[in-house]
């Protein structure tokens, strides 16, 4: 095949370099993220007295409720430009690429992008330092020298992030290898299963049932370990049920369309439950970090207002220490994830905007739609999180502190911090939107 042929499929273009480069500003945050949150938990695990039990599981919790999220978004950035390389390399299979050569380009490009998101996200990680290690836990300065990760760790983390972005290239290349025609005519369609919804049941009623009974009938190490992977495991189904609720919603909305833009904004979710539901699911961990945010503001007021007051002056503003940093950190992952996401979505949908345009659709009504395909499973995103949450704190601290007004107060407005972050998203990427018109 002729090379300069070759070398004009794969010439990046403007809109291919965007693309590009937006997995590599995630990998940059997601590594730079997780290496600062582990440094700043690691520690905790060498204090050995009394309290030390609890402020371990309240790190562990933090350390699941922000890196699995984070290795959500590492795994959703490796698959932000997935459709337009797919078409890229779909059209050298048609022209006569062996499988091999295009599993070879596409593992290769998308290595190289992770590994150089994960190094610079290293970099300001050690950028990082000085001021992670000002922050003050029983009353003392962490330090940088307790912040500082071993090298062994830092290596491993940026490994597992790249090695993240290559496997998921490789599942990605599944159709491109398999059916190149259809992934170019756009006919292999992603399905999602209600067999999603029964594991996502059993999983959550498993943890809750396991939450009332669990802690107390075993060691302190054992119910951290525990408490903490069940958390994990909630957080996991809530991207697996994800996709099919949004299906199921979005084929109700599609029946009671009675204006384009309801029409196009239903389609564009059943189009791709999965990329709809990559959309919203900061917001998903938005809502079910909002849950535990609550609940600590709830229990600081609680510990400040109680007999021992004075007692648990410093456990109290250590707390409200750890809370704050992890929802600086939720809410950074959500800007990221959310402002990648919706580039990356108006880019690979130029194609479609543009055959509107072609058909008389205004940019106005394809606009109201794309951001309505965005805002309207918002509400039940979060409230959904919101409730699987709320079913797993509940065994552990009771009803009581969930329902008490500074809780709920708290939920509200992290909720509409992240539901105002994916609103102005959708207003920024609309210039890109505006250029697939432009161009048509």
């Amino acid at each position: 095949m002729n090379r300069s042929v070759i070398a004009m499929l794969l010439r990046p273009a403007r809109e291919q370099s965007a693309v590009l480069a937006l997995p590599g500003i995630a990998f940059a945050v997601v590594t730079a993220l997780v290496l600062t949150v582990i440094g700043g938990a690691q520690e905790f695990w060498t204090w050995t007295d009394a309290d030390a039990g609890l402020y371990q599981a309240l790190a562990a919790i933090a350390l699941v409720l922000l890196v699995v999220p984070l290795a959500n978004l590492g795994g959703a950035a490796a698959r932000l430009s997935a459709r337009r390389r797919d078409e890229r390399l779909s059209t050298l299979r048609l022209l006569g690429v062996s499988p091999a050569g295009v599993v070879g380009v596409t593992v290769l490009e998308s290595t190289l992008i992770a590994a150089i998101g994960a190094l610079a996200g290293f970099v300001g990680y050690l950028a990082l330092t000085p001021l992670i290690g000002l922050i003050a836990f029983r009353g003392e300065p962490l330090g940088v020298s307790a912040v500082i990760l071993p090298p062994l760790v830092i290596a491993g983390v940026v490994v597992s992030i790249t090695a993240l972005a290559t496997v998921s290239a490789i599942i990605g290349l599944r159709s491109v290898v398999i059916s190149p025609l259809g992934v170019r005519t756009r006919s292999d369609v992603p399905r999602v299963h209600w067999i999603r919804a029964v594991i996502a049941g059993v999983v959550i009623v498993a943890a809750v049932a396991v939450m009332q009974v669990f802690p107390g009938t075993a060691g302190i190490a054992i119910t951290i370990i525990v408490v903490a992977g069940f958390f994990a495991a909630a957080l996991a189904v809530l991207n697996l049920v994800g996709p099919w609720v949004l299906k199921v919603h979005a084929r109700a909305g599609l029946r009671r369309a009675e204006r384009p833009q309801r029409l196009l904004a239903a389609r564009l979710v059943l189009e791709s439950p999965k990329a709809a539901w990559r959309q919203v699911s900061g917001i998903a961990m938005a809502s079910f970090m909002a849950v535990f945010a609550g609940t600590g503001v709830a229990l600081i007021d609680t510990m400040s207002a109680g007999p021992d007051a004075a007692a648990n002056l410093m456990l109290a503003t250590d707390i409200r220490t750890g809370l704050i940093i992890t929802l600086i950190g939720s809410f950074l992952m959500v800007a990221v994830s959310v402002g990648v996401n919706q580039a990356s979505s108006t880019l690979d949908q130029r194609e479609l905007h543009r055959s509107l345009h072609y058909l008389g659709v205004p940019l106005e009504t394809v606009d109201a739609a794309r951001t309505r395909a965005v805002m309207a499973p918002l509400l039940l995103t979060a409230i959904g999180s919101a409730l699987c949450a709320a079913a797993l704190v509940l065994p552990l601290i009771g009803i009581a502190l969930i329902t008490q007004p500074v809780s709920i107060m708290m939920i509200v407005a992290v909720l509409a911090a992240g539901v105002g972050i994916v609103w102005s998203s959708t207003r920024v990427t609309r210039p890109l939107l505006a250029r697939s018109f432009a161009e048509a």
